[in-house]
C-alpha cells in the first residue's frame, strides 16, 4: 500500500497570524495527531519569500525562528512532523531547473495566483523571474517528497493545479515517476480567508490588521475591541448585518457551542447570537467581548508553549537542523529518480558506456 504523505509550509516574511492558524496550522495538527499519514513534511519556504525580498534577505533570515516557534507553539511535534528550511534542500532547485521545461511562459502568465500576486506587488513593469516561475519551485517541493496530500487554502488551487499538470507531462515524457498530489481545503468555511481586523480582504503586516500568535494578551483584546463590524449598526436597538462583519466572520471561525456555556449562557449557539444580532437589540461591544473570551481561550496555550521553546531556543535550532538534513535524503532520492527516468544519470547508468563502447568501437 502506498504511502500518505502531506508536504505545506509557509514563507517566512513574518510572524504567523491567527488567519494562518484556522487556514493551515490548526488543520496540519489535526492531522498529524490523525495517524494516517506516513510522513508530514512541512517547509519553511525561505527560498520562494526571496523570489519577492531578494534586496532585503534579513527579512527573510530574521523570520526563520518566528515561522519554527508560531508551529512548535500551535502543536507541531517534531516527532511526528518534519520541520525544515527549503533553500537547505539544495535538490529542490535542480528539479525546479528540469521542470522549468515543461511549463510554457503563456501558461505561467494564467496562472490566477500569480497574476493576482503580481498584481498586489506591483510587479507588472518588472517581474522577477524567480518570482514568476514560483509555481514550478512549488510543484518540486510537492514532488519532490512524494506527497500524496496537500493542505492549503482555496487561493492556492490553481498552484497545485499547475503541479499537477507537471507531473502529468513528466509522467507522459519519461514515464510513471512522480507522485499526483491531491489538494485538502478547510473544512470550514469561515478558514478558507480569514479577513483582517479591518474588515480588508487579506490579513497584511503592512495594513495593520492582523492578531499574531504570539501577541500578549491585551494586544489581542485591543484589536479585537476595534474590530470592524456592521458601519450602519449605529445604535444597539438598530438591526444588524452579519455580511462582511468581521467580528461574525471571526466567531464563525473560531466559536464553538462550549464557548456560549462558559461565557455567554443566554445563547444555546451561534445562530441564536446572531438571530438576535439582525433582528436588533444587540450591541458590538457586548458580541467582540464574547470574541475576545474565545480567541483568548484559544491562543492562550500557544503563548505558554512559545514561551517554553524560547526557553529552549538551542532546541529549536536542533528541530530545524535535524528536520532539514531528512528532508535533504528524502528529496535526494526523488532526485534520483527523476534523473533516471530522463536518462542523465550518466554515472549511475552502466548501458550508458555500453552505448558509447558500441557507438565508437572500430
Amino acid at each position: 500500500m502506498a504511502e500518505k504523505i502531506i508536504l505545506t509550509g509557509d514563507r517566512p516574511t513574518g510572524k504567523l497570524h491567527v488567519g494562518h492558524y484556522v487556514g493551515s496550522l490548526k488543520r496540519r495538527v489535526e492531522l498529524q495527531d490523525s495517524g494516517e499519514f506516513d510522513k508530514i513534511f512541512i517547509m519553511i519556504a525561505d527560498a520562494q519569500a526571496l523570489t519577492d525580498n531578494a534586496d532585503h534577505p534579513e527579512k527573510v533570515r530574521d523570520n526563520i525562528m518566528e515561522v519554527a516557534l508560531d508551529y512548535l507553539s500551535v502543536g507541531i511535534d517534531p516527532a511526528r512532523s518534519n520541520i525544515f528550511i527549503q533553500s537547505y534542500v539544495t535538490e529542490l532547485t535542480e528539479l525546479t531547473f528540469y521542470y522549468l521545461n515543461l511549463v510554457t511562459v503563456s501558461r505561467l502568465q494564467r496562472n490566477p495566483t500569480v497574476k493576482a500576486e503580481i498584481q498586489q506587488r506591483n510587479f507588472e513593469a518588472s517581474i522577477p523571474v524567480g518570482f514568476f516561475t514560483y509555481p514550478v519551485s512549488q510543484a518540486a517541493d510537492i514532488t519532490a517528497f512524494r506527497a500524496t496530500t496537500v493542505p492549503v487554502g482555496e487561493d492556492q488551487m490553481p498552484m497545485l493545479e499547475q503541479t499537477k499538470e507537471i507531473v502529468h507531462k513528466f509522467n507522459a515524457v519519461y514515464g510513471e515517476t512522480l507522485v499526483d498530489p491531491q489538494i485538502l481545503l478547510p473544512d470550514n468555511k469561515a478558514c478558507l480567508r480569514l479577513p483582517g481586523t479591518d474588515g480588508k480582504a487579506k490579513m497584511s503586516k503592512s495594513l495593520g490588521n492582523c492578531i499574531y500568535l504570539s501577541e500578549p494578551e491585551e494586544e489581542v483584546r485591543k484589536k479585537i475591541m476595534t474590530m470592524f463590524t456592521d458601519p450602519e449598526h449605529l445604535r444597539v436597538e438598530d438591526p444588524g448585518h452579519l455580511e462582511g462583519n468581521t467580528v461574525f466572520t471571526y466567531l464563525d471561525a473560531f466559536c464553538t457551542d462550549a464557548h456560549f456555556a462558559e461565557y455567554l449562557p443566554e445563547y444555546a449557539n451561534l445562530d441564536e447570537l446572531k438571530a438576535h444580532y439582525q433582528r436588533g437589540g444587540l450591541g458590538d461591544v457586548k458580541v467582540k467581548k464574547f470574541l475576545n473570551n474565545v480567541m483568548q481561550e484559544e491562543l492562550a496555550p500557544i503563548r505558554a508553549r512559545r514561551r517554553e521553546y524560547e526557553r529552549r531556543i538551542e532546541d529549536v535550532y536542533e528541530i530545524l537542523h535535524e528536520g532539514s538534513r531528512a528532508a535533504q535524503r528524502e528529496a535526494a532520492k526523488t532526485l534520483a529518480d527523476v534523473k533516471r527516468a530522463m536518462k542523465i544519470s550518466y554515472f549511475d547508468m552502466p548501458e550508458f558506456l555500453e552505448e558509447q563502447r558500441k557507438k565508437y568501437a572500430r
